[in-house]
């Protein structure tokens, strides 16, 4: 008879299963590409909600072909982003490290940020020479360069942060000398998304989980409860391991940190990239937890980690198919309220 085959329950892929250090995604790695021109991989926005689209499906092979169907989209709410200087890296024995950065003068970064950066004067950035550091930079002998980025959450009303947060975005396209000059003329202005990406490309979707706080083993890895006739536990496991290793193994499932874990979803589809102004994406009654969508917007096919409220980050698909994905033709997009649901 053959041996049954019971697997452990609980994955020991994602350990150590600890809180985020911070309440947004951070993106290791950039995708190489042949791109000719420099452009940014990367983008973010804040998570509003989820509702759903009717679209025709327009691959001749599929089952519903020429039918419509019913999609779960999520509404990722992607104001303009503001690019705050550059950063390089060189190749040593240990690996890529940051060689130097320049940044835009502080007197741009009072009037974008006026709220954060009051007392700028004090700062170190008040005696920092951009052309100085610039020009250190095309000196070096570069790997990569990277864009610094900020998040803009002052111009909209979903979310109770009003802090910028600073990040890196990789650059694609052209050599270093490209990508230098390229930041040295964007250097203080705004991106949107419709510059980073397209409709109906794939993105990799980083972020935040839901938190739960502390929960107990069977919450937390999905294990069996004990028969009722054990007299001691139930929501426990039946041993912590043998007598003689005299320490609790890792691999022993226990109660802990629950959520607010970074988790990396990959090809996530955009169906659709609009404005507020244009197309209005807001449901009666606003989005729950969120409230009103009054800027750019893009349709997620299917979820995404974290809950409304959360920035999530977006990068090109670092595994996406050599298929190429036909496209969907939108004909509805539901504005029902939330309420209730």
């Amino acid at each position: 008879m053959a041996k049954r085959s019971h697997p452990r329950r609980g994955s020991m892929a994602f350990s150590p299963r600890k809180r985020s250090a911070r309440p947004f995604g951070h993106v290791k790695s950039w995708p190489e590409t042949d791109a000719s021109e420099v452009r940014v991989q990367g983008f973010a926005g804040w998570k509003a909600g989820m509702t759903h689209v009717m679209a025709r499906d327009l691959n001749p092979k599929s089952n519903s072909a020429g039918q419509e169907i019913r999609i779960p989209v999520t509404v990722v709410e992607v104001p303009k982003m503001r690019v705050l200087g550059v950063r390089g890296y060189k190749m040593t024995p240990y690996g890529k490290q940051a060689v130097g950065e320049a940044w835009v003068s502080a007197e741009q970064i009072s009037e974008a940020f006026p709220q954060l950066f009051r007392k700028l004067h004090n700062n170190s950035l008040q005696g920092h020479s951009s052309d100085k550091h610039y020009e250190a930079l095309k000196s070096e002998d570069l790997v990569e360069v990277r864009a610094i980025v900020a998040t803009q959450p002052h111009s909209i009303s979903g979310t109770p942060s009003k802090t910028p947060e600073v990040m890196e975005i990789g650059l694609a396209g052209g050599d270093s000398s490209a990508k230098l000059e390229w930041a040295k003329e964007k250097m203080g202005e705004e991106i949107s998304i419709a510059d980073v990406f397209d409709e109906g490309v794939f993105v990799d979707a980083v972020g935040v989980t839901k938190g739960y706080g502390w929960q107990g083993v069977i919450r937390r890895f999905g294990g069996k409860l004990q028969s009722h006739k054990n007299s001691k536990k139930r929501r426990q496991h039946g041993n912590m391991g043998d007598f003689g290793t005299g320490y609790v193994r890792k691999t022993i499932r226990q109660g802990g940190q629950t959520g607010y874990h970074q988790r990396t979803e990959y090809n996530k589809r955009i169906l659709s990239i609009a404005s507020a102004e244009d197309k209005s994406i807001t449901p009666a009654g606003g989005f729950l937890h969120y409230g009103e969508v009054n800027s750019d917007y893009i349709l997620i096919k299917g979820s995404i980690p974290g809950p409304s409220k959360r920035l999530v980050r977006f990068r090109d698909a670092t595994r996406a198919g050599k298929k190429a994905a036909h496209p969907y033709e939108i004909t509805y997009v539901s504005t029902a309220s939330k309420q209730g649901v």
